[in-house]
């Protein structure tokens, strides 16, 4: 079992450097394209392309009921089952759902845009940009059925070089759109880089499982499983998505956009960019724990391995981000925002509890728990709400920073209950132990900080950094 874990290990290492590598070229690709619409369309360029985007998630998001993640779980589970013929057929499924539930979401699209036209822009002049997103909410769908195979199939170079290239070409297509038609290049670049991606994801697919002769009610008896799932996954995220708004229209009436802007700063940084080790990470860990989602013994040596490796990843980028969370705040915003410091810290701090939470979650998921994955995401949705209003109230915009590190406290709790009670599974002492480590460090490099003592956080974190290289290099030889 221990050369299992270590190659467990291994794999999972493997995965976070190469989707955390082509997530890391998404960003560069999407700072640049902002940088180009703000240099040759202005302000009204980055709003359009907001709205238009923003819609585009909405719709797909709404149309698409979670089948991008659920049906991986179904896809891994026939391929452990070494049954080539089921994989075919469940592979087929997906395939037909994706494009059923595009072809609806775009025929929504279309019978919506004089209503979504009007009240995103307050009249019907922008019916024809609605119709036209139509096209990219087909191709969408398209793309994450492809997806949703490549990872459930273990393809998961293949899934990197379809995002990878979809999105490099897609920027490389916008560029010259963006300087040669302005304002109206916006709706075409959005779906040059929707046809981009859908071009790779058919170029790259997985062609080990030709198309099987699956029936219509075969179909539905086949995807009823991934798509009730996925209905669950999707009002589990809308809540999410809905506290977030609630709490940002909250702030805006009561202390002003500018706070506002501080508050998705700060959250963009905690969330946002340590969360691409998790969703890199998340690409292998998940459909290799629906495969043994039966298993009491495997989940219990699967979850703790990934512990131990998202854990021993996460303390140095902890650590560095707090000592250097001035320097991060400069490069991406200006000085003005260093009033975010101290709240980022205390998110990170939270991030190692959200790491914690974020390997115990995925058993829900591998499970297909759906109910359970329901009340959980709302019940952390609704927590997340109030703390973060009693704590704005009560220490502004560093209350927000304790409340992202509360919430996940309690959210932790709360799943850990599902997941040792309700499942009755544990996980390894070693484990817990790394965890208290990171939270040791992380707090001891933030006090450090907060007090000045730069030198110290400094020595703080090389220590972790070499404490977390050589766990890494452990895992690896193991």
């Amino acid at each position: 079992m221990a050369g299992k874990r270590g190659n467990i290990s291994r794999m999972a290492m493997k995965a976070m450097g190469l989707f955390g590598g082509v997530q890391v070229v998404g960003i560069l690709c999407s700072i640049i394209r902002t940088k180009l619409v703000a240099m040759w369309i202005g302000p009204v360029g980055i709003g359009l392309f907001g709205l238009f985007n923003n819609a585009l998630e909405m719709i797909s998001t709404g149309t698409n009921l979670g089948i991008r993640s659920s049906s991986v779980r179904d896809i891994s589970q026939a391929l452990d089952q070494r049954d080539s013929s089921l994989v075919a057929r469940i592979v087929t499924v997906v395939r037909k759902w994706s494009l059923w539930l595009g072809l609806a979401g775009a025929l929504i699209t279309l019978t919506l845009a004089p209503l979504l036209s009007q009240v995103t822009f307050g009249d019907t002049t922008h019916i024809w940009g609605f119709v036209a997103l139509s096209v990219a909410v087909l191709l969408q769908a398209l793309t994450n059925g492809e997806y949703a195979v490549l990872q459930g199939t273990a393809r998961l170079k293949r899934l990197a070089s379809v995002t990878l290239w979809g999105t490099v070409v897609g920027l490389g297509v916008s560029i010259p759109l963006f300087y040669y038609l302005g304002e109206r290049s916006i709706l075409p670049s959005i779906i040059a880089y929707a046809l981009a991606l859908a071009v790779f994801a058919w170029v790259f697919r997985n062609r080990d499982y030709p198309p099987a002769a699956v029936s219509r009610r075969e179909t539905i008896d086949l995807g009823k499983g991934f798509v009730r799932l996925g209905i669950y996954m999707t009002l589990g995220n809308f809540a999410t998505i809905l506290a977030s708004y609630a709490f940002n229209a909250w702030l805006n009436v009561n202390a002003g956009t500018d706070q506002v802007g501080f508050y998705q700063a700060g959250y963009t940084l905690i969330n946002k960019y340590t969360g691409l080790i998790l969703t890199a990470l998340g690409m292998e860990y998940y459909p290799r724990l629906s495969k043994v989602a039966d298993s009491p013994k495997r989940l219990h040596a699967y979850v703790s391995q990934e512990i131990n490796v998202a854990i021993a990843i996460m303390a140095p980028v902890v650590a560095l981000f707090i000592l250097l969370r001035e320097l991060v705040v400069w490069i991406l915003y200006t000085p003005e925002f260093n009033v975010i410091l101290t709240f980022v810290s205390w998110g990170m701090i939270g991030t190692v509890m959200r790491t914690l939470s974020w390997c115990l979650a995925f058993t829900i998921l591998a499970k297909g728990d759906g109910k359970t994955y329901l009340w959980t995401e709302v019940a952390s949705a609704v927590i997340n709400l109030v703390l973060n209003i009693l704590f704005y109230r009560w220490w502004g915009l560093t209350g927000l920073g304790v409340a992202f590190l509360v919430s996940y406290i309690l959210y932790t709790a709360i799943v850990a209950v599902v997941y040792f009670k309700h499942y009755r599974l544990s996980v390894s002492t070693g484990s817990l132990y790394n965890l208290l480590w990171t939270l040791a460090v992380a707090s001891a490099v933030m006090v450090s900080m907060e007090s000045g003592l730069t030198v110290v956080a400094a020595v703080i974190t090389a220590v972790s950094i070499l404490v977390a290289s050589r766990q890494i290099l452990a895992l690896w030889r193991r």
